[in-house]
């Protein structure tokens, strides 16, 4: 078992990851469209975070109060007032914090919701194609992992980098305010700080999308290994498996590590750099209290600006890491809304697709799978289905049979040729609205991890129980789903794991019953059964195929005898058709597979 590729493959070439950092973070603005309609709460959360700011910085005030007219003349009543006054400021700093951090987490976690919502609705639009070359896990872990460190971000390291901003310029115009040469001092560190920032701040950026990206590679390859854990159990490959995966693991951690140190490098320096400065303001401070050109509350109301300046500094250079990995977060989840649906709904719809009769016309069709481009899936194609008729596919593996149904219910668009309902192109009819005319059951049926009931009504969400349990008995299903332990609210489990090959067909067939759909497609839907389900099954899909134009993938002859016509494909294209005595004389291929794999049913 393979894990999937890397999505480091994927990332588009205009995202430069040495590109410089303000056009970086810049990906960040694309946040913008999913903050836009709170933006009452945010200008609210603005408002706390401006507020607390200003009373934060006005603490630095008591504290001068505190030594000069406290401690230094001696007096209970100045020291009352200050203290006092500290007080005031701190209640109100309490409430100035508990407004902005509930304003701001509820703003992180509705945009992250937002955001996983916008990303899923799209990606369930997007054309297979898509899915081919993107993996399932690393998708999920865009929508999860992603939007979960948007959240933290948003809600958190955002404000805290704005506060920090804020409580800079506000702690810096009081230095200056208090004491120019002291100022001149601190700031000559300044250059000091940001030349750290920017080196490492490109490293760490950098190493978060790896990180990020290699967590999507770990949790595709648990999520695959999970899923076909039969298989690994009954090919004793566990411990292979738990090697190969704690490769996947050790991979990111490395990732992770290097980043780590990158950004333990990043705010050690700057702590080394600020403290530093301060160690040299507070000698030049300490000299001009003692030669008396400056009073001890100055010096304590700058010593704490300057350490204001110190932490918030810090706290920048810390966030600026989170911010660095947000942009990383984004550029992936951006990447994912900015893909472009190729099957779309025509512009201007002028026909109805559900007043068109069940007549299928596939019209010299050529395609290629967008993933093979160089390999034809279908090759100059004619073929008619007629109003209520039965058609057979026969040929072997790799003919083209299953494309003729992912073209039929476009699902992608052929190169050539076309694709007719009722005469009219498909192109030029609203893709839903094609698809709800249409009921498919396939060889391996999709069940959800839901009850029965779920799962039937999936074909036709507005149906009473009544409908449901109808459509069961016809699919001759309602005989088991009453034995199951809670009838038609039993849980199935992932996947339909708790019921047998022969019942999931069951339930899909129930599920295309209900839907009552004018062409039914069926892909070898009791090629994988056993005689008695396969019987069981069968009486189904004879109720279900009743007055319906159908289209049958067929491996077995049994569902070949309820064919009208039966067409013979190979290397995509239709080498015959006929009837079954008609092909017995006329092809040879036909002839072969009826001897290699129907002979079985012919005894």
């Amino acid at each position: 078992m393979s894990s999937s590729p890397s999505t480091e493959q994927q990332t588009p070439e205009n995202l430069d990851v040495n590109a410089p950092v303000n056009k970086r973070l810049s990906i960040l603005m694309e946040l913008v469209q999913f903050v836009r309609p709170y933006k009452g709460r945010l200008i609210a959360a603005m408002i706390a975070l401006i507020f607390t700011a200003v009373v934060m910085l006005s603490v630095g005030q008591g504290v001068r109060m505190l030594i000069d007219q406290g401690f230094a003349q001696q007096s209970m009543a100045e020291l009352k007032s200050a203290v006092l006054f500290i007080l005031f400021v701190t209640v109100l700093l309490a409430i100035g914090t508990f407004t902005r951090f509930y304003l701001v987490s509820w703003l992180g976690e509705r945009v992250s919701a937002d955001i996983r919502r916008a990303v899923f609705s799209h990606v369930i639009t997007l054309h297979p194609s898509y899915f081919e070359t993107n993996g399932s896990g690393d998708i999920m872990s865009r929508i999860t992992t992603d939007t979960t460190l948007l959240q933290s971000i948003i809600g958190s390291s955002f404000s805290m980098a704005l506060r920090s901003a804020l409580m800079c310029v506000g702690a810096m115009v009081m230095l200056f305010a208090t004491n120019i040469k002291l100022t001149l001092v601190v700031l000559a560190s300044v250059p000091f700080i940001l030349v750290p920032i920017l080196f490492y701040g490109r490293k760490v950026r950098k190493l978060s999308r790896k990180s990020q990206d290699s967590m999507a590679d770990v949790g595709s390859y648990a999520g695959e290994a999970i899923e076909h854990i039969k298989t690994v159990q009954s090919y004793t490959r566990e411990q292979q498996e738990k090697q190969a995966f704690s490769d996947e693991v050790e991979k990111a951690f490395d990732i992770g590590r290097r980043r780590v140190m990158q950004r333990a490098i990043l705010i050690a320096g700057v702590i080394i750099i600020v403290f530093g400065a301060i160690t040299g303001m507070l000698w030049v401070g300490g000299s001009d209290v003692i030669s008396g050109k400056m009073s001890g509350g100055d010096l304590g109301a700058f010593v704490f600006y300057a350490i204001l300046v110190a932490s918030s500094l810090a706290t920048i250079s810390e966030v600026i890491g989170e911010l660095q990995r947000a942009a990383g977060a984004t550029e992936r989840l951006i990447e994912i809304l900015n893909v472009d649906n190729h099957i779309l709904p025509p512009e201007t719809t002028v026909v109805d697709a559900s007043l068109l009769q069940p007549v299928i016309t596939f019209n010299e069709v050529s395609f290629n799978y967008p993933s093979r481009p160089d390999q034809s899936a279908i090759s100059a194609l004619t073929l008619t289905v007629e109003q209520g008729k039965v058609l057979a596919l026969v040929g072997p593996s790799g003919a083209g049979k299953t494309t003729i149904f992912e073209l039929l219910q476009r699902f992608y668009d052929p190169q050539k040729g076309s694709v007719r309902l009722d005469g009219i192109d498909i192109r030029s009819l609203d893709p839903k609205a094609l698809r709800d005319k249409m009921a498919l059951v396939p060889q391996q049926p999709a069940l959800f991890s839901s009850d029965v009931m779920h799962n039937i009504r999936y074909g036709r969400p507005e149906a009473t129980d009544e409908e449901v349990i109808d459509a069961a008995k016809k699919a001759h299903a309602h005989g088991f789903i009453e034995n199951l332990p809670e009838g038609y609210k039993s849980f199935l489990g992932e996947r339909g794991v708790r019921l047998s090959g022969g019942q999931r067909q069951r339930i899909a067939i129930a599920r295309a019953i209900l839907k009552d759909p004018d062409i039914l497609l069926l892909d070898e839907a009791t090629s994988a059964l056993d005689s008695e389900s396969e019987h069981h099954v069968q009486q189904a899909l004879e109720q279900l195929m009743h007055n319906r134009t159908t289209i049958i993938i067929a491996h077995r002859l049994s569902t070949i005898q309820h064919a009208d016509n039966i067409a013979v494909m190979d290397n995509g294209a239709v080498v015959d058709s006929g009837d079954h005595e008609s092909l017995m004389q006329s092809c040879e291929l036909y002839q072969r597979l009826v001897h290699l794999q129907f002979r079985g049913g012919l005894e």
